[in-house]
């Protein structure tokens, strides 16, 4: 009897330690693969080359914020890529709407394109929603229904697009992601980063003091035990899908910010670039961990991999190696932190 206020003392430090080493790590992780390439490209240092790194990171780090989310739950969502394309597609067919009295946007300017966004990020819900009743309902394997409705939203994205991109008319949207210059040089970062930023914060709130956030965690530690505390775990699975879903119809709109186009084409392979951030930045494939801060260092990494190997003229498959290997170590570490309960 006296020996288990020590033992319980040293689980709980044990505990501790790995929560600090979970924050801690991806930041030195960061760190590192900076200054790797800022020695051997000192442009990467320029303060030019650090605000296009963090803006080029919105539409992975805005995606993996929803992301975490499922991750923490314990599922997985590989639709994310191809609901990026079609709420951009959505977006940029509503820009283009017309009437016999002409193009709607000329006619509202201002109110127009908050409309074409409303649309788009509700056609990504949608998408969410359903990913969450599939699993919820049908009892299937997120895996296995993520990885279907992958290409049948990609397909619905080609078929509203005719193939093609739609290219709609220019609007304050298309300055989401530019450089804040004149009246708006005072922002220092694009309206972009500063949306994604704020989700961050409320996200990390919702998680941290809601009780929501709570029962994500518990559903995605262990969803047996957090079923029999009454916890309305397929609630929670609808709830972390859709919302995965509104993140990536906001990658949506980062996405036709930077490309002025919604492209059905575009953003083949993010799905893997945003479950990458996420796991980078500490998130475990097992479910019950993770963090939204985590996962936007984890999309930082990428995006400065991404860079330094641009910079250094290393080619593409090259970039694909590099960033193919750090996601196996992060597994590997993922599976390593976990090794007694596997």
């Amino acid at each position: 009897m006296n020996q288990d206020p020590p033992l319980l003392s040293a689980e709980s430090r044990h505990r501790t330690v790995i929560a600090w080493l979970n924050m801690i790590g991806p930041v030195m992780a960061l760190v590192i693969v900076y200054l790797f390439f800022a020695v051997r490209v000192p442009k990467i240092m320029q303060p030019l080359a650090v605000e296009n790194i963090i803006r080029q990171t919105v539409i992975v780090g805005t995606a993996s914020i929803g992301m975490t989310l499922v991750i923490i739950a314990g599922g997985i969502d590989l639709s994310v890529g191809s609901i990026i394309a079609l709420s951009s597609v959505v977006m940029a067919r509503l820009l283009t709407w017309t009437t016999a009295g002409g193009s709607m946007v000329e006619s509202s300017p201002i109110f127009w394109p908050f409309v074409a966004v409303t649309g788009g990020i509700v056609v990504a819900a949608l998408c969410g929603l359903i990913n969450g009743l599939l699993i919820t309902s049908l009892r299937l394997a997120p895996f296995i229904v993520t990885l279907g409705t992958l290409a049948v939203v990609r397909g619905i994205g080609l078929g509203l697009a005719g193939s093609k991109p739609v290219n709609p008319p220019e609007t304050w949207l298309s300055a989401l992601l530019a450089r804040p210059e004149g009246s708006l040089s005072w922002m220092l970062l694009s309206p972009g980063v500063w949306i994604m930023l704020v989700l961050t914060v409320l996200t990390m709130a919702l998680l941290r003091y809601a009780r929501i956030g709570r029962h994500i965690f518990a559903v995605g530690s262990n969803v047996h035990a957090a079923r029999l505390c009454g916890v309305a775990v397929e609630r929670i699975q609808l709830f972390v899908y859709t919302a995965s879903g509104v993140a990536g119809g906001l990658g949506g709109l980062m996405l036709l910010s930077r490309q002025s186009q919604g492209d059905p084409t575009a953003a083949e392979g993010y799905e893997l670039d945003v479950i990458a951030a996420v796991v980078i930045g500490g998130g475990s494939l097992s479910g019950g961990e993770g963090s939204v801060l985590g996962s936007l260092v984890g999309a930082l990494i990428m995006t400065v991999i991404d860079m330094g190997c641009m910079l250094e003229g290393w080619q593409n498959y090259v970039q694909k190696i590099v960033t193919g290997a750090i996601i196996v170590i992060a597994v590997a570490l993922d599976r390593l932190r976990h090794g007694r309960k596997a």
